[in-house]
């Protein structure tokens, strides 16, 4: 089976404790692309300027990502500088400078309106809910977004949520969106609005999935000694979610809780290095190694 992805596609400059790097790869949609190219073909949608390196594209197609949704349009391409402390939870902006994304109308092929599985990324929930129009009969829909959304376009938002399967966001954004202050609650809040199932990421406290008739899953972030980079880990692990269920099809509580590890491990991967430097290095058996690791150390 295959997925959809709409989102950022930037060049990025990232500082952390550990280092920093200038014009890496980066956006929403390439890292859930790479992620979830572990499991399914990806068809991302995108734009991104004429100064974007073009064997940027080249690297994404290689991973068998299709590429033709990838918009080129005069000027430049988003740039986002950022910096971490010790608390690697928390970014600070450093400048933000939107160019050719700022105009950024999703255009979809033929063949992106068939896609049964649908992840919108944080993106406008006007563009969003203008996407999934255009879907014919996605089986499946997950939507992320932002503070900034939640705040500016609280209306779209909810428009959006009644058509979505699964609403991924951090905790932050959930007791913003929600006023409450337990995640459970927060949850509940949530599922009046249209979704029966959410994704709450905790950094590395790992994530809450919650289903408005099964109940709770708490799956733990898998433990690192090292972490240089945590830049694109919550859309890496949105990749390696809706990557398995393409890849299965299994939409029951047990395959989704499966999903949510396999969105764990790979997110484990991403903030090993910067950018998508080491999602793009590893290998299916990596990914099965430390998929026994995380059991072991989680079974009890």
């Amino acid at each position: 089976m295959s997925v959809l992805v709409v989102g950022s596609i930037a060049i990025d400059s990232v500082e952390t404790p550990y280092g920093k790097r200038k014009k890496v790869l980066g956006g929403s949609a390439v890292y859930f692309s790479v992620s979830a190219s572990f499991f399914t073909t990806v068809y991302p949608v995108g734009v991104v300027g004429t100064d974007f390196p073009r064997t940027y594209i080249s690297l994404l197609g290689q991973r068998g990502i299709d590429v033709n949704g990838i918009e080129i349009a005069r000027g430049k391409t988003f740039r986002w500088a950022g910096k971490y402390g010790y608390d690697l939870n928390q970014a600070q902006t450093i400048s933000t400078a939107l160019n050719c994304f700022r105009d950024f109308s999703p255009k979809l092929r033929p063949e992106h309106r068939r896609l049964p599985y649908v992840f919108l990324a944080n993106i406008d929930p006007n563009l969003q809910l203008m996407v999934l129009k255009k879907v014919a009969a996605p089986r499946f829909v997950a939507c992320d977004s932002m503070n900034y959304w939640i705040q500016h376009e609280r209306k779209a938002l909810a428009r959006l949520l009644k058509r979505v399967d699964v609403f991924i966001l951090n905790d932050a954004e959930a007791r913003l969106f929600s006023g409450e202050s337990n995640l459970i609650k927060a949850a509940k809040y949530i599922f009046s609005l249209g979704p029966e199932r959410v994704i709450i990421k905790r950094g590395d406290g790992g994530s809450l999935f919650v289903t408005s008739g099964q109940g709770c899953f708490i799956a733990p972030a898998y433990l690192m000694e090292e972490i240089k980079d945590p830049t694109g880990a919550g859309d890496s692990f949105a990749g390696g979610f809706m990557g398995f269920v393409s890849k299965t099809g299994d939409l029951s509580e047990r395959g989704l809780r499966k999903a949510v590890i396999y969105g764990t491990v790979m997110a484990s991967f991403c903030v090993q290095d910067f950018g998508p430097d080491n999602l793009l290095k590893i290998k299916p058996r990596d990914v099965t190694r430390r998929l026994g690791d995380y059991r072991r150390i989680t079974c009890f």
